[in-house]
């Protein structure tokens, strides 16, 4: 079944794009990027505020981006069934040059898991962009446990060097 990404969500201040590979179907399904209820991303980033999720998505939203954080995907397109990353086919990158260079105070991209990251190198590595930002390859937020990463706080303490690039009012 072909699956689509969402547009990006981002503006001039945004300082840091984090990056996931393709939305799974349950955030297909609402329409929200880190829908499913049990992905790490929402409560790592609070968390890397010092502070737990709160609000409904749009809140979500505008707390990434008074923090300076952009969301989108590395695949605009591809062939999947379920949500597995594994399960990917076909992928179609989308622009991230373009975006890149339509919003330059982007100073850091943010793969959210290996995909996402592997996605970019093959479509990416030679590009003039990396030149200007720095590339911070992350575990995934999904839900999926691993040896390593098993509770929020291990996720929080992985995801650490994206304060650096974030605003912290």
């Amino acid at each position: 079944m072909e699956v689509q990404s969402f547009p990006p969500i981002i503006d001039g201040q945004s300082t840091l794009l984090v990056l996931g590979s393709m939305p799974g179907t349950a955030s297909l399904a609402k329409h929200q990027y880190y829908g499913h209820p049990r992905n790490y991303f929402w409560p790592v980033l609070y968390g890397l505020a010092g502070l737990v999720v709160a609000g409904d998505y749009g809140q979500r939203l505008a707390f990434a981006k008074e923090r300076g954080v952009a969301l989108w995907d590395v695949i605009a397109a591809c062939e999947r069934e379920g949500s597995l990353d594994s399960s990917i086919r076909e992928a179609v990158p989308n622009d991230l040059p373009g975006l890149l260079a339509e919003y330059p105070a982007i100073r850091a991209l943010a793969f959210n898991g290996n995909k996402s990251y592997d996605t970019y190198k093959k479509h990416f590595a030679g590009h003039a962009m990396n030149d200007r930002v720095t590339l911070l390859r992350l575990p995934s937020t999904s839900p999926i446990p691993t040896a390593r990463m098993r509770t929020t706080e291990d996720r929080i303490g992985a995801w650490r060097p994206i304060a650096d690039y974030m605003r912290m009012p």
